[in-house]
């Protein structure tokens, strides 16, 4: 393990609990096509968000230092802007984002890992944690739908990965 990866992990382990959002699920296909769902830009795009929201991506470029700029557009037109910036990429056990608006300084940006746990039936536990710069932010994204908006995303991503086994 890197010093890098020692000091990140520390980080999440000493990460105060009142200032993260945990969701999890078990997706129905293999650890490596979860994490491919995760790393290849077309997947990505087409699975990520919330349902009734499309992506329209500016730039993607995923790997350790890159970034990905997109809107989450709904079907009223409205635009929500995006930016990703990966931190960590450790295949196929882990991704780590930034993840806020597609501006500089962002106050609501959170650090996100997506951990990817292999299960002996061919299945995949995936844990999202986001860990945010205050409690008010973390509740500020509860109240606009975090919880709800991310378990949407985590189903479209279980619907995209059994479209594409069958």
């Amino acid at each position: 393990m890197t010093d890098r990866s020692a000091q990140t992990e520390s980080a999440w382990a000493a990460w105060p609990l009142d200032r993260e959002i945990v969701l999890s699920r078990v997706i129905d296909a293999p650890r490596e096509d979860v994490f491919d769902a995760w790393t290849d830009p077309e997947q990505l795009a087409a699975w990520f968000g919330p349902k009734g929201l499309a992506i329209e991506t500016h730039e993607i470029d995923v790997r350790v230092g890159g970034v990905w700029r997109f809107d989450m557009v709904g079907a009223n037109g409205v635009r929500y802007d995006n930016r990703m910036t990966f931190l960590r990429i450790e295949r196929p056990h882990l991704i780590e984002v930034d993840h806020g608006s597609d501006k500089d300084d962002d106050p609501g940006k959170f650090r996100m890992l997506v951990t990817f746990d292999a299960q002996t039936d061919g299945k995949t536990v995936l844990t999202l944690r986001q860990m945010h710069p205050t409690r008010a932010r973390r509740d500020a994204g509860i109240a606009f739908g975090a919880v709800e908006f991310g378990g949407q995303t985590l189903d479209k991503l279980a619907d995209h990965l059994a479209a594409r086994k069958s």
